[in-house]
């Protein structure tokens, strides 16, 4: 990643939309490119960026098509644009690995703040420790990376600053409050479910890399906590 100037890519059929956009976000320091088609956006996001804005409302192929294609080979961090007050676009994006979402109609700061958000979450952390672990899980902040018994786990970046909240907190719940505002960048709202999809998402990849091992437990109404089981399980 460019520290000085991220390169970030809209994909977005609004061309008065997205020409906007582009001049705000390049106003704020971005490098920034643009498509109006699923498909060809698809291609350029494969190719390398930093960030993907994503509309989701698309003719031919859809913002959802491209979600789920892109993340099949991609963590690169994606924010959503969704229509406001579709819960059902924003749930569906966010179960298939998108990190954040901008509802229409927006305030281009609004966007910037999001994006400055999944972005960091790209970055390591400077002030806390290099490595963290609990039995056989390891979480390597330098090189962003999450091993159980030395396998590698694909992780979105926001998954991985999830469960690296989750370790820091240890015996303690790590609380939905500050999991929104330390992961997603905002104060958590009575309805938004962000926090409970990403984190069912990093349950189930968690479950699955570890036979079951470690376990995500839901605190009813408060948050989650990390339980890690290092004894070898039998398939």
């Amino acid at each position: 990643m460019n520290m000085l100037r991220p390169s970030i890519l809209i994909i977005d059929d609004d061309a008065d939309l997205s020409e906007m956009l582009q001049k705000y976000l390049e106003g704020e320091g971005f490098a920034v490119q643009a498509e109006q088609d699923g498909v060809a956006g698809l291609q350029r996001a494969q190719g390398g960026c930093d960030a993907v804005i994503l509309d989701v409302m698309m003719p031919g192929m859809s913002g959802i098509e491209v979600l789920r294609n892109l993340r099949e080979a991609s963590s690169v961090p994606i924010l959503m644009l969704t229509a406001k007050g579709d819960q059902v676009d924003r749930v569906i994006g966010l179960e298939l690995g998108a990190d954040d979402y901008v509802a229409k109609p927006f305030y281009p700061r609004e966007v910037v703040a999001r994006l400055r958000a999944v972005l960091r979450r790209n970055r390591p952390p400077t002030s806390e420790q290099a490595s963290l672990s609990s039995g056989k899980l390891e979480l390597h902040t330098g090189a962003r990376k999450v091993t159980w018994d030395g396998r590698l786990l694909e992780l979105t970046a926001t998954e991985f600053s999830m469960l690296h909240i989750l370790l820091l907190s240890g015996e303690s719940v790590a609380t939905k409050d500050d999991l929104s505002l330390k992961v997603l960048g905002r104060k958590r709202e009575v309805y938004d479910r962000s926090v409970d999809v990403h984190m069912s998402n990093l349950r189930l990849k968690m479950q699955r890399a570890s036979n079951s091992s470690v376990a995500i437990e839901t605190i009813r109404g408060i948050g989650y906590r990390l339980l890690v089981n290092s004894e070898t399980k039998q398939s």
